[in-house]
């Protein structure tokens, strides 16, 4: 199972966007997710630094850096995931084993199809489309 990163990461910036005219406090957020403030500061930190939010030292609170119509959930996905593999293959497997010899080769072509697959189905949704269903 894929942690709860990715869906903490739209409610924040699914919060974000239902309040435009407000900077909104990660113990703010905080409250609507159910966790720590600081979970919420430490994703939030990731979509700041995507560009996906803007947040100014000195002053509390988080707005969304672009309109949620720009803003795709492989965005999102991207700038909470960076540079890690959906699914990884195990170590080492015995190379002498017809199975183990083949099994690493075998399963990257797999997990790369479904990766590009999730991938282009998050791409073809924005934040927009999220936030729509939610009122």
């Amino acid at each position: 199972m894929i942690n709860s990163r990715l869906s903490v990461a739209i409610h924040i910036l699914s919060l974000l966007s239902s309040y435009p005219d407000h900077r909104l406090s990660s113990e703010f957020i905080a409250g609507s997710v159910q966790t720590n403030p600081v979970v919420i500061r430490r994703i939030s930190g990731m979509l700041r630094k995507a560009g996906l939010i803007f947040t100014q030292t000195g002053v509390s609170g988080a707005v969304l850096s672009k309109k949620p119509e720009y803003i795709t959930l492989l965005d999102i996905y991207q700038a909470v995931f960076p540079e890690e593999d959906l699914f990884t293959v195990h170590n080492n497997p015995n190379p002498a084993c017809p199975v183990g010899n083949k099994i690493q080769q075998t399963l990257d072509h797999s997990f790369e199809r479904v990766e590009s697959a999730m991938k282009n189905e998050l791409a073809s949704q924005t934040l927009q489309d999220v936030t729509e269903h939610l009122f």
